[in-house]
């Protein structure tokens, strides 16, 4: 009985590449999304602040139309947040928003423009905005992000857009 024992060569695959992915082309992969993602991050930040000032906006909007209505069952101005508990109190960036009685407390608190005069008659309301800080005067550098209500309700928005 004759065995008969052959060598078998292993052939590699004729020119194709293995069927896996480098280490080298794992990171050019993973350096090529951080850098997209670096690049988008500033875009973000921007589009996030745009919404959260819109949203602000119609916050005050909404709550605007809250105090019309305590006044039309009141006949009178709310004196403070607590009087309109419908309202919302709490603006995108989680601060509160500030109300102001000018007609109650006097125009020594209200909020001015360039020339000083108050922005509103009846009541102030805005949002410190996303710094959290804001001055008296609208135009001041702490105040040019707040989101304010303007001349009785006919401009809401941006502090600088007024």
């Amino acid at each position: 009985m004759r065995i008969r024992i052959q060598r078998r060569r292993v052939q590699r695959s004729s020119g194709r590449p293995s069927p896996g992915f480098t280490f080298i082309e794992l990171m050019i992969v993973v350096l090529i999304i951080g850098i997209l993602v670096a690049i988008a991050m500033p875009y973000y930040g921007s589009w996030r602040n745009r919404v959260n000032t819109v949203q602000a906006a119609s916050d005050i909007i909404g709550n605007e139309a809250i105090v019309e209505l305590y006044v039309s069952m009141n006949r009178t101005l709310p004196t403070s947040w607590a009087d309109i508990p419908r309202a919302r109190a709490v603006d995108p960036w989680g601060r509160p928003y500030v109300y102001y009685n000018i007609q109650a407390n006097g125009k020594g608190g209200a909020r001015k423009d360039h020339a000083l005069n108050p922005l509103n008659t009846d009541y102030d309301m805005y949002s410190v905005g996303p710094d959290g800080v804001s001055k008296a005067q609208i135009t001041q550098k702490d105040s040019l992000d707040d989101v304010i209500r303007a001349s009785n309700g006919a401009y809401v928005g941006i502090s600088t857009g007024f």
